[in-house]
């Protein structure tokens, strides 16, 4: 019978059975599965089933309703343990990678996606509470960097071997999602056998949480998912479709993705506890704009495959500085709000995701560089936004435009 521990205990357990020892391997797990589909995506789709930017556009606004319902998390974790529901997620989204091969036709493509998306988004919004209770506010930043160096390591191997094997060995696309949903799936089973259920001191509240002094997380994390949506859905489709990119290339240009953010994510871990999420969110967005800018240049100018793949790269490694966000809300959030906030959180990420694929998917066939100059316009508001952000927040203390926090509150 698996034993339930109170946080405090478990963190004086062996190393190998420590609540942030199950962070890692989560953070591990899930890009496994996920990288792996999401590397072959776009080969997979046009080679298999001739998707164009309408049909990738559909398939990303499907994948994205579950993001949207993800407040439904907070139904589940009425009945089940944070920890639990977390596993279960990702043995979900584990199954649906490796069955994703089974079904080339476009019904069965966008069924499966569904599945998976259900997978990865309620595993995200658990999996992000649980980070935020299982920290220290101190050890937050450092931390979840090394976690976003981890996963960028799963998809290092993955992307590595696939990019060796794929065409050397003559893989199918069955062969190689069986293998990654597979393991992620063992390293699930294993989490779920190996580990106590952790208890955070702070019981969660059981219900919606929305609350006014959160605003601009809330508007944050609105901007954050209607630009992401715009890379993960038509900067990797314009290497395939603009520059006839295959399996190994695109393997190729994502391996360098997560080779860079597997050392870039815990510097910035240590940048972000010495400069604060303000400065950091700001680095990023100033970032965004020029490189979407510049892939505008790619359509406009006719600047060829290594500027594009480039500026792909650069593009990752920024949105790596996302975890930003997560240790700017920990520190001016009541520990009891953490996870459903999360879940609504998550919603609010994905309003847009839910109409913004299919509408830019029209827009990408008539003027690709159109869509890019949306994404500048998003990340200039996001820089906007990020300006209210106080050099040190906390509660009572969410914006600039909050009045002073007593000594004594701030100490709280």
């Amino acid at each position: 019978m698996i034993k339930t521990l109170p946080l405090a205990q478990g963190k004086a357990l062996p190393l190998h059975r420590r609540p942030v020892a199950l962070l890692f391997l989560m953070s591990f797990a899930m890009p496994l599965a996920f990288a792996t589909w999401n590397a072959l995506l776009n080969n997979f789709v046009v080679e298999v089933a001739g998707f164009t930017g309408v049909e990738i556009g559909w398939l990303h606004t499907l994948r994205e309703i579950p993001g949207f319902l993800s407040f439904l998390v907070i139904f589940v974790l009425m009945v089940m343990h944070e920890q639990v529901a977390a596993l279960l997620a990702l043995a979900t989204l584990a199954l649906a990678t490796a069955v994703t091969a089974w079904f080339p036709t476009i019904g069965g493509i966008m069924t499966v996606t569904v599945i998976s998306s259900i997978g990865f988004h309620y595993f995200e919004a658990v999996n992000q509470s649980l980070q935020l209770q299982w920290l220290t506010k101190d050890e937050a930043p450092k931390v979840l960097g090394l976690l976003v160096g981890a996963g960028s390591a799963a998809s290092l191997i993955s992307y590595g071997v696939l990019m060796v094997t794929f065409d050397a060995l003559g893989l199918s696309y069955n062969i190689v999602y069986l293998v990654s949903g597979g393991l992620s799936l063992i390293i699930v089973i294993y989490c779920a056998l190996a580990f106590p259920r952790f208890q955070a001191a702070e019981p969660q509240l059981k219900g919606f949480v929305l609350r006014r002094r959160y605003w601009l997380y809330y508007a944050l994390q609105f901007m954050a998912g209607a630009r992401r949506q715009i890379f993960v859905v038509f900067a990797a489709f314009m290497m395939v479709e603009r520059f006839g990119f295959a399996v190994h290339e695109v393997t190729g240009l994502f391996l360098i993705n997560f080779l860079a953010n597997m050392l870039f994510a815990p510097l910035m871990g240590g940048v972000l506890a010495r400069f604060g999420e303000r400065r950091v969110l700001m680095a990023e967005y100033l970032g965004l704009i020029g490189v979407f800018l510049a892939y505008g240049g790619v359509y406009w100018m006719g600047w060829g495959v290594i500027v594009a793949a480039t500026l792909y790269v650069i593009d990752h490694m920024l949105f790596g500085l996302a975890f930003a966000l997560k240790t700017y809300f920990q520190k001016i959030a009541d520990p009891q709000d953490i996870a459903p906030t999360a879940a609504v959180a998550f919603t609010i990420n994905h309003i847009a995701a839910v109409f913004l694929p299919a509408a830019l998917g029209y827009l990408w066939v008539v003027n690709p560089s159109s869509v890019f100059l949306l994404a500048a316009g998003m990340a200039t508001c996001s820089l906007v936004l990020a300006l209210l952000i106080p050099r040190h927040p906390l509660k009572g203390r969410e914006t600039v435009l909050s009045g002073r926090v007593p000594v004594a509150t701030a100490a709280e």
